[in-house]
């Protein structure tokens, strides 16, 4: 039996985040989709396609070799009329602080036709996202401040 459409489409966004293609992220969602993060303690607001897509810019400067393993896929077509997938996913990549390593889980929702994704509900693990990204935000301004510096030696040296 073939995969479904929202199946199909599931999987083609895994593949986009494999290629951090930002535009193929952005593509099957509709313009009222809204991501809502999770578990609540995290006290994010859900972000609209447009600031979505701004994030995913700056987090491809920062997230070198990213990679999203697709650990578990379930499929709920009990309603045809809003059928659902929920992904169990492993991301890892490099960045100036390190290996970056988490765990997502995505239920995504999508409309009758199964190609076009209508929300977005993300489970991460905050734990490693308080630990890891002061660490991050420390190391870029440490490579921001050797960049200036490295700058402005070259000035003072003429180049």
């Amino acid at each position: 039996m073939p995969d479904s459409p929202q199946k199909r489409t599931a999987l083609a966004l895994v593949e986009a985040f494999n290629r951090m293609d930002v535009p193929a992220i952005i593509a099957p969602r509709t313009p009222s989709c809204l991501r809502h993060f999770y578990p609540s303690a995290m006290a994010q607001r859900p972000q609209d396609t447009t600031t979505y897509a701004e994030s995913l810019h700056s987090l491809h400067a920062i997230f070198r070799n990213f990679s999203l393993t697709l650990d578990e896929l379930i499929e709920d077509s009990s309603n045809p009329k809003r059928p659902r997938i929920c992904m169990w996913l492993s991301a890892r990549a490099d960045t100036a602080a390190g290996e970056y390593v988490n765990e997502y889980v995505w239920l995504l929702d999508f409309d009758e036709s199964g190609e076009r994704i209508v929300r977005t509900k993300e489970f991460s693990d905050n734990l490693m996202a308080r630990d890891f990204f002061p660490k991050l935000k420390e190391a870029m301004g440490k490579e921001k401040e050797r960049k200036a510096a490295v700058a402005q030696k070259g000035k003072a040296n003429g180049l």
